[in-house]
C-alpha cells in the first residue's frame, strides 16, 4: 500500500459553478478519507547502502575508536533518570540508516528530511548559525528568522553518538508531521556537527521517539506532545518497512494506531520493562533451531528504528558469525585462554560447577556474585598496569565467551577435541570493533535460519533477511546484518533490534499500553 499523499492540486472555474461544487466535493472526500481511521500515515524513503558511507564509518572507527563492541555509560547533559543506564545514543552510527521521512519546521514550514529513532527522544536539525561545521553545509538548515511563529529559547544542548557529537541550542517552533502541526515544539539547533557521519548522510536531522527519560534537556518529545495536543486518536505508533529493494516505497510509520495491511496475523506484545528506550525481556537466541544458551536465564532488548543492524552480545554473534561463514578479527586472548585454560574449563563444566563461577574459579576474573569481573582493574594506577588491566579485562571476556560456547557444545553432545576445536574456531569470529563481518554472497542459501524468542515465541530470520548487500554487480559485497555489542550486568546482556528486525516484523509501540508488538510483516 502506497501512503496517502497529503498535497492536492486544485484547478477551480469560477465561470463553472458546478465544477467549483464538484472539485469542492472531491477535496472534502480526500480530507475525511485521510481522517476517517484517525491514522496519520508518513511515507518513507528508503536508500540502498552505500559502500561510500561505510568507508567513513570506518575513518570514524578508527579516528575515534569504536563503541559498538562494548558499551559505555555515557550520562548525556540534561539527561533524565539512572545516571549509570547505558546510553544507547552514544553509540549510534546513522551512516547505515536506510529509511527517511519528511518534516516541515516553522511558519511557513522549512522541510527537512529526517530519521524517525524510537533509540533517541530529541527532535533535533541544523541550525543557520552553524558556520564552522562543513555538514552543516551539505543539509537543509532551520532559519528562524524566517517563521513567524519562532520563540526563542537559547538553553544549550550536546548529544554524543558513536560516530561524533552534535552540539547547539534549543528553539521552539510549530513543526509539520503529515497534515498535523504541532504547537511549540522544543527542538535543537545544531550549530557544531564535526563528525564526518553527518557531512556524508542523507539525512538532515533526527526525530526521536524514545520516552523522555532519555531526552536531553529534558525536552518533550515530538510525539508526547503529539499526544497530549489531540492530533492522534490513540497513544500508539507503528512502522512497517518495505523488504522489497526492486520497490520504490520505503515504507510507512503510522502515528495513531496501526494499518491492518501492514501485517499478517495477530501482534505478540511484551511489556515494555524500563522506559527510556523501547526494551523488554527477550529470551534464548537459537541457530539453526539450537539454542545458544546464552540468554536461557534472560536478556533485554530494545526495538530500534535508528539502527540498521542487529547488535547483540560478542559471545553470541561469534556463534553466528562461525554458522554464516563471516569473518572476523582473531583473538590473541580468546586463544591463549583456549590453549591455557580450555580443558580446564570443560573439566568445570563435565564436574557441574556454576558456569558463573568458573572463570573466577581458573584465576581470570573475580565473581561478585553475579558474572565474572575482571581482576586487577580497581588497582591499576601506572601506565604498565593500565596495560596488565586491559590484557587481564580481554583474558577474563575471553574465558566468559569460552565458557558459553563449550556449554553450549557439550549440550548437544559433542566429544572433548570436537569442543576444543569448535571454541578455537570461534576465536577467529569474535566481531571486528567496527562491526563488520563479510561473507560469501554465493553461500546464502547454505546459511541458517537465527531466530529470536520473544514473549515465549520463536521469530526467525533468513539470510536473505539478515545478510546486508551492498554495492551492485561484481563490486558487489555481503555482509552480516549482525554486530557486537556488550552490555554488562545489571543492565545487560542487550540487544539492539534494528531495520535488519523490523523489516521482517511489523513493529507496533504502544505508548499507551507500555509495550512492544511484532507481527509478521505484509
Amino acid at each position: 500500500m502506497r501512503p496517502m499523499s497529503f498535497s492536492v492540486v486544485m484547478r477551480t472555474d469560477f465561470k463553472a459553478v458546478v465544477s467549483f461544487l464538484v472539485i469542492s466535493w472531491l477535496l472534502s472526500s480526500l480530507v475525511s478519507s485521510a481522517s476517517v481511521d484517525g491514522l496519520l500515515r508518513m511515507g518513507l524513503k528508503k536508500f540502498k547502502p552505500d559502500p561510500n558511507n561505510r568507508v567513513a564509518s570506518r575513518l570514524e572507527s578508527q579516528g575515534g575508536g569504536s563503541l559498538r563492541s562494548s558499551i559505555r555509560p555515557y550520562h548525556l547533559n540534561g539527561r533524565r533518570g539512572d545516571a549509570q543506564q547505558p546510553d544507547i545514543v552514544a553509540l549510534k552510527n546513522y551512516l547505515d540508516a536506510q529509511y527517511y521521512g519528511e518534516i516541515g519546521i516553522g511558519t511557513p514550514p522549512q522541510k527537512f528530511t529526517v530519521i524517525f529513532d524510537t533509540g533517541s527522544a530529541n527532535l533535533w536539525v541544523p541550525s543557520s548559525k552553524c558556520y564552522l561545521s562543513v555538514a552543516c553545509f551539505f543539509h537543509s538548515k532551520y532559519q528562524s528568522i524566517r517563521s513567524s511563529t519562532y520563540k526563542r529559547n537559547g538553553k544549550p544542548a550536546s548529544i554524543q553518538y558513536g560516530t561524533g557529537a552534535i552540539s547547539g541550542f534549543f528553539s521552539n517552533d510549530n513543526v509539520q508531521v503529515g497534515d498535523l502541526v504541532v504547537k511549540d515544539q522544543e527542538f535543537i539547533e545544531a550549530t557544531r556537527e564535526p563528525s564526518l557521519t553527518f557531512m556524508v548522510a542523507k539525512f538532515d536531522g533526527i526525530v526521536g521517539l524514545g520516552f523522555q527519560e532519555i531526552s536531553v534537556g529534558d525536552a518533550v518529545p515530538l510525539w508526547y506532545n503529539m499526544m497530549k495536543q489531540g492530533l492522534v486518536k490513540e497513544p500508539v505508533f507503528s512502522f512497517w518497512l518495505n523488504s522489497n529493494p526492486e520497490e520504490e516505497e520505503g515504507g510507512e510509520l503510522v502515528f495513531g494506531g496501526v494499518d491492518p495491511k501492514h501485517f499478517k496475523g495477530k501482534h505478540i506484545y511484551v511489556p515494555v520493562t524500563k522506559k527510556g528506550y523501547w526494551q523488554f525481556a527477550m529470551g534464548d537466541v537459537l541457530i539453526g533451531d539450537k539454542p545458544t544458551g546464552y540468554c536461557a536465564g534472560g536478556c533485554a532488548a530494545i526495538a530500534d528504528s535508528g539502527t540498521s543492524l542487529l547488535a547483540g552480545p560478542s559471545t553470541v554473534i561469534a556463534m553466528i558469525n562461525h554458522a554464516i561463514g563471516a569473518s572476523g578479527v582473531a583473538s590473541q586472548e580468546c586463544k591463549a585462554v583456549v590453549a591455557q585454560y580450555g580443558q580446564k574449563i570443560m573439566d568445570l563444566l563435565l564436574a557441574e560447577a556454576s558456569p558463573k563461577k568458573i572463570c573466577s574459579q581458573v584465576g581470570l576474573c573475580t565473581f561478585d556474585g553475579n558474572r565474572g569481573v575482571s581482576m586487577g582493574i580497581e588497582s591499576v594506577v601506572e601506565s604498565e598496569g593500565r596495560s596488565s588491566g586491559v590484557m587481564r579485562d580481554a583474558m577474563c571476556s575471553a574465558c566468559e565467551m569460552a565458557v558459553v560456547w563449550m556449554q553450549s557444545q557439550l549440550q548437544q553432545n559433542q566429544t572433548q577435541e570436537h569442543v576444543l576445536d569448535y571454541v578455537n574456531e570461534l576465536c577467529d569470529r569474535v566481531p571486528s570493533p567496527n562491526g563488520e563481518s563479510a561473507v560469501d554472497c554465493e553461500k546464502l542459501s547454505s546459511m541458517p535460519i537465527v531466530s529470536f524468542t520473544i514473549g515465549d515465541n520463536v521469530f526467525d530470520l533468513s539470510p536473505n533477511e539478515y545478510i546486508l548487500k551492498v554495492g551492485e554487480g561484481p563490486q558487489a559485497q555481503c555482509i552480516s546484518g549482525f554486530t557486537g555489542l556488550d552490555v554488562p550486568p545489571p543492565h545487560g546482556p542487550l540487544w539492539i533490534l534494528g531495520d535488519v528486525f523490523m523489516r521482517r516484523y511489523h513493529t507496533v509501540f504502544d505508548f499507551g499500553n507500555l509495550r512492544v508488538g511484532f507481527a509478521e510483516a505484509a
